[in-house]
C-alpha cells in the first residue's frame, strides 16, 4: 500500500468510466439474465453429469483432464441449445431457454430501431443465431467469425455502422472481440460466457468506446442451476487478480478440482 501511494501521482489510468478523462462517453449498464433450461436441456444436462460421475472413478491424469474438459464443452453447448450438442440443424426456439430470452430482448431492440452485437464462443452456432435474429428483425444482419476473411471484416464494420439499418451482428468472441469499432450498436449480448471478465469486457468495448452516443446495455446469459451460474458466482466472488488468473487459464483450472468439487459445480440444482 505504501508503494502504491508513492507512485500513484505518476500513474494515469485512462479508464473510459472516468468522467474526468472522457466526459462525453455514455453509461454502460450490465445485467445478468438468469435463464431456465427447457425439459429437453435438463434431461441432456443431467445425463452428461451422470456419465461423468461414473467415468471419474476409473480415470486419472491426462485422461481425466481430457474427459472433464470435454464434458464442460458439452454442458455449455446444451445450455445454448440441445441441437448444438446433438449436431442437429433445427434449433427450435422452444427447445432453448436462451433462444426464448434472446427473442424477448431483441424484439424490444427492434421496436426501438436500435442495433445489437451478439457474442458466442462457438462458430457452429453463429449462422443459426443469425437466422433466428433475421426472423425477429425482419431483415438480415451480419456474421463474423474466424473464417471471415480479414479483407472482408472492415467492409462488414462499415456496413454495420452505415446509415442503412443493419439490426444485428453475430460474432465469435475470439474473432470479433478486439479491434473492431461497432458503435452503431448500443446493445451487447453475451449468449454464452467466456469465463474471463477481461475478454468479455474487450468484446463489449466494440460498442462501448469513443464515438458511442447512446447508453450501452449489456446482457450476459447464465442458465440457472448449471455450471454457468456456479462459475459466474465463483468469478464474481474473487478479486480482480483472481479473476485474471481464472480467466487466463481457460477452463483447465476446473480440472484440478477433486471429483467431489467437480461434480458439485456441474450438477444441476433446480
Amino acid at each position: 500500500m505504501k508503494l502504491k501511494r508513492m507512485i500513484s501521482p505518476f500513474i494515469l489510468r485512462r479508464l473510459k468510466t472516468d468522467k474526468t478523462i472522457i466526459s462525453d462517453l455514455p453509461d454502460k449498464v450490465e445485467t445478468i439474465d438468469y435463464i431456465t433450461l427447457t425439459k429437453r436441456q435438463t434431461a441432456l444436462y443431467r445425463s452428461q453429469v451422470d456419465e461423468l460421475e461414473k467415468s471419474l472413478q476409473n480415470l486419472e491424469g491426462i485422461q481425466r483432464k481430457g474427459l472433464v474438459l470435454a464434458v464442460i464443452g458439452r454442458l455449455k453447448q446444451i445450455c445454448n441449445h440441445p441441437d448444438q450438442f446433438m449436431g442437429l440443424g433445427e434449433y427450435a426456439e422452444k427447445e432453448s431457454g436462451k433462444f426464448e430470452v434472446l427473442r424477448e430482448i431483441c424484439e424490444t431492440i427492434r421496436d426501438k430501431h436500435e442495433r445489437v452485437l451478439v457474442f458466442t464462443q462457438y462458430r457452429e452456432i453463429t449462422q443459426y443465431l443469425a437466422d433466428f435474429l433475421e426472423e425477429i428483425f425482419g431483415r438480415p444482419g451480419l456474421v463474423l467469425h474466424g473464417e471471415t476473411k480479414v479483407k472482408d471484416r472492415q467492409a462488414m464494420v462499415d456496413e454495420f455502422n452505415a446509415e442503412k439499418y443493419v439490426p444485428f451482428m453475430v460474432l465469435t468472441i475470439k474473432a470479433g472481440g478486439t479491434g473492431l469499432n461497432l458503435t452503431a450498436a448500443n446493445h451487447v449480448i453475451h449468449f454464452d460466457r467466456w469465463w474471463n471478465p477481461a475478454v468479455e469486457n474487450q468484446a463489449t468495448d466494440r460498442a462501448f468506446r469513443i464515438g458511442q452516443k447512446n447508453n450501452v446495455i449489456v446482457h450476459k446469459f447464465v442458465t440457472s442451476g448449471t455450471i454457468e451460474e456456479k462459475i459466474n458466482e465463483m468469478i464474481n466472488a474473487k478479486s480482480e487478480l483472481a479473476k485474471n488468473i481464472i480467466g487466463s487459464s481457460g477452463e483447465s483450472w476446473i480440472t484440478e478440482m477433486s471429483n467431489e468439487e467437480l461434480l458439485k459445480i456441474m450438477r444441476l440444482e433446480v
